[in-house]
């Protein structure tokens, strides 16, 4: 047994964090809690093992080092997430680079069995991703989303300038975010949710909106936080790494930058110039909703692996809110995250630190903070026809499913970033706009979530204007 020593930095100002120091770890990288426990912590170790830490012991959990290729360059065991029905299932998910084929990225399950998850237990969810020829530039970051579905971060393969040409390619699943629907005793395909991403070393989820942060290592010039929010939370955004490195015009050897997107690209809500020379590495973090954070409520975390100070930033004013938050960890890893809403700071010398405003937070079973996983929902937009007459009115038509207790949802229309109209659906779930083209248009629609299904967005579907239509 071991019992873990608890010691407390000071602060630079009244309305500054401080930190209380959980214990010190083998090569600690992240932290997460049970779902259903927050004061059940589990801390992730580089080199494959997974310990509990819990009333102040700290117990094996789990050890897949066999399996792991560590520790050259960025590879290791990377992160977990533990299905939100953990307590029921017992499943858990892991983001490791392998063995097998050294630098391969895996996300596989485990299965625990009463305190522990025995190796015998471990399989790939989906196929492994080729990830050979560097050993940098991983990615890392499990998260379950709002909709249940399990999204991945991946890095563009390692390299300068993205030279394997993978961050825009639409057939790599490298420089991404994917999103898995994991099946019991299956390999699943992921999906390409978002792209144009370099290094995507770590992303969370707004445990009160839902909304998408990224922190993206960036190369020379630029570090960046993106944002999309709920409840697109980024389905084909592209990011615009190499074309773009931050807002700044980027090494662009990707073929694909010679046609950018339709809808442009997904500049960042926040970026910085690097703090070191040849040193920086930004580590995303989580948008406060600890109660006990105070003034720092609502603010977004993050640090930089180089420099090691914790800073946070209004979403709503980003660069005009920035401040250091009066907490430096040496070697800032991660930020973690409990089922309660109350943030951690893993440094990759040892220390983990519990994150700690201007009062104690108590996490019981009244805590609000936590968002529900809700079910799976599906939207499609389809038109009457894809060529209008120029300055004539498209039919466009929106259908959600499942339709059971859907009939008040709310289905909007966008052009772009530009909403145009709200409907409410109809008897048979299905809802009709008919908007006006004057130029060549490309349209979603989304469906706000309710009490019991997720938000959803609709593919793309894109309406042009012609002179003459043929009869």
């Amino acid at each position: 047994m071991l019992v873990l020593a608890i010691s407390a930095f000071a602060s630079s100002s009244a309305q500054a964090l401080t930190a209380q120091r959980i214990g010190s770890f083998q090569q600690p990288i992240y932290v997460t809690s049970a779902p259903a426990n927050p004061d059940r912590l589990f801390v992730v170790e580089r080199e494959g093992t997974i310990v509990v830490v819990e009333n102040g012991e700290v117990k094996p959990f789990a050890d897949i080092r066999s399996a792991v290729s560590c520790c050259t360059g960025e590879r290791g065991l990377l992160s977990i997430a533990l299905a939100p029905d953990f307590a029921q299932s017992n499943r858990l998910y892991l983001f490791y680079t392998g063995e097998k084929e050294p630098g391969e990225l895996h996300v596989a399950e485990m299965v625990a069995n009463g305190a522990t998850a025995p190796t015998s237990s471990l399989r790939d969810v989906i196929p492994p991703i080729p990830h050979k020829a560097n050993s940098n530039h991983n990615g890392g970051q499990l998260q379950f989303g709002r909709d249940g579905a399990l999204y991945a971060s991946t890095g563009d393969g390692g390299g300068k300038d993205d030279e394997l040409h993978n961050a825009q390619d639409p057939s790599s699943l490298l420089g991404k975010i994917l999103r898995i629907v994991p099946e019991p005793a299956a390999t699943v395909t992921p999906t390409i949710w978002s792209l144009g991403l370099r290094n995507p070393f770590r992303f969370s989820f707004d445990r009160q909106t839902g909304d998408l942060w990224i922190g993206d290592v960036g190369q020379d010039k630029r570090e960046e936080v993106d944002f999309a929010a709920a409840p697109a939370i980024g389905q084909n955004a592209n990011f615009g790494w190499n074309c773009f490195e931050g807002s700044l015009p980027g090494p662009a050897t990707d073929p694909e930058c010679s046609s950018p997107p339709l809808g442009g690209y997904v500049l960042p809500v926040f970026e910085y110039d690097n703090p070191e020379p040849g040193c920086a590495a930004i580590i995303g973090g989580y948008v406060a909703r600890d109660p006990g954070f105070g003034e720092a409520f609502g603010r977004y975390l993050y640090g930089d692996n180089c420099v090691g100070d914790v800073r946070s930033l209004s979403p709503t004013a980003p660069f005009a809110t920035d401040r250091y938050e009066g907490v430096h960890v040496d070697g800032l890893d991660s930020f973690g995250e409990d089922s309660c809403g109350r943030l951690y700071a893993v440094s990759r010398a040892g220390p983990l630190f519990r994150l700690l405003g201007s009062s104690t937070t108590t996490c019981g079973d009244s805590d609000t903070t936590t968002i529900p996983t809700l079910a799976a929902s599906h939207i499609d937009v389809r038109a009457a026809t894809r060529k209008v007459k120029r300055n004539r009115r498209a039919f466009i038509s929106a259908w959600v499913s499942p339709c059971n207790g859907r009939r008040s949802g709310q289905v909007t229309l966008w052009r772009g970033r530009r909403n145009l109209g709200t409907r409410r659906l109809d008897q048979v779930c299905s809802a009709r706009f008919r908007p006006r083209i004057g130029r060549r248009s490309s349209f979603r629609v989304t469906v706000k979530a309710d009490q019991t299904f997720a938000g959803a967005i609709s593919r793309r579907l894109t309406i042009r204007p012609v002179r003459h239509l043929k009869r």
